[in-house]
């Protein structure tokens, strides 16, 4: 049985949403602040966690900052707010999926669903991607380069996996955004310049000058397969 962690400072949205993740076979546990989910998460170890940004004490984004720093648990983000800027800060700080209040029930267990499949769907683990010094094990789930291991979050890591798995390929953004279930970010243009922002900070010597993830302008980014 799979845990969800629902952080929202409003009881009564703590109490719809657990008991309809319950109802569909889900445990649920609950946080109304930044702080407390910090405590939670660290005790419950969610397999996802449901998060709103406006809260009192500490609001998502900076409980992102600082749960990013320990786990790479899936996270939807739940917000009222309905700016670009929200979204995209959203994406930057690690979060998998983005929901707008009033949400459907059924579709945000659809999304749940949808994003912790993703993160459980893994190859043999003999699957193993190498790019000069980079590994990507799709098994483990886990990158190295230069045997230095590199935390990334679900999201980065399958589009990693795209652009390793066809290096010298170059993918425009729409083929990217589909490779990464698109659907659950049609409404964020910038989701995948967002992703290889973060992937070059932590993968990258130096990211303002990518020597891993190449632009090809106009078109889309690819991989550089001469890395041997």
């Amino acid at each position: 049985m799979k845990t969800i962690l629902i952080v929202d400072d409003k009881l009564s949205v703590q109490r719809m949403v657990a008991d309809y993740l319950t109802e569909n076979g889900f445990r649920a546990v609950t946080a109304s602040n930044g702080r407390e989910a910090l405590y939670v998460a660290r005790h419950e170890k969610p397999d996802l966690i449901l998060l709103d940004i406006m809260m009192p004490e500490m609001d998502g984004f900076e409980f992102m900052r600082r749960f990013r720093q320990e786990k790479n648990t899936p996270v939807i983000m739940l917000t009222a707010r309905v700016e670009e800027t929200d979204k995209v800060v959203g994406l930057e700080l690690g979060a998998d999926d983005y929901v707008t209040k009033p949400f459907g029930m059924a579709e945000l267990v659809a999304r749940i669903r949808a994003v912790l499949r993703r993160v459980s769907e893994s190859p043999p683990a003999t699957d193993v991607l190498r790019i000069g010094d980079v590994v990507l094990d799709k098994g483990t789930h886990l990158v190295h380069v230069g045997g230095r291991k590199i935390e990334l979050t679900p999201s980065e890591f399958d589009l990693l996996a795209v652009l390793m798995s066809a290096s010298g390929q170059v993918f425009s953004r729409a083929q990217l955004l589909e490779r990464l279930k698109g659907d659950l970010f049609e409404n964020v243009e910038r989701t995948v310049d967002v992703h290889i922002r973060n992937l070059r900070a932590k993968l990258e010597p130096d990211p303002a000058n990518p020597r891993y993830i190449l632009t090809v302008y106009g078109v889309g980014y690819r991989f550089n397969e001469d890395m041997e």
